[in-house]
């Protein structure tokens, strides 16, 4: 696949492909004669990874490490294991301040519609009366 159709299969742009490959989250692709970037299977599945976990805001230098340890081999198996446990335990603290933000706007939609409700309510009865 060309730069372009992966970019468009993933929903990122062609930038932010060669920025992967430059920094590292994805592995060298492989180019034609003429230079152009040839996406095989092998790479499509780190380009779908690394998009997944960046969508879940894991932390670009975490996901650099991670590569880094799996180009190594199986001798990082644990430390692999570990920014994925560092990483995950992150993400579920910021899901629960996403929660706690969440259950605080519901209480301030809560307290618009007790008051807005009546008050148009009160508005409507006043105009039947002026009407």
């Amino acid at each position: 696949m060309t730069i372009a159709q992966v970019a468009e299969k993933y929903g990122i742009t062609p930038d932010t492909l060669r920025y992967y490959e430059r920094v590292g989250l994805i592995p060298a692709v492989k180019r034609s004669a003429g230079g152009i970037r040839n996406y095989g299977e092998e790479e499509c599945n780190w380009v779908e990874f690394i998009v997944c976990m960046r969508g879940a805001g894991i932390e670009v230098e975490a996901l650099i490490e991670y590569v880094s340890l799996f180009q190594a081999g199986d001798a990082t198996l644990e430390a692999r294991k570990n920014i994925l446990v560092n990483q995950r335990q992150k993400l579920a603290r910021r899901a629960e301040e996403l929660q706690n933000t969440l259950a605080r706007l519901d209480k301030k939609i809560e307290n618009y519609e007790s008051v807005l409700i009546p008050a148009q309510e009160k508005l409507r009865k006043k105009g039947e009366q002026n009407g």
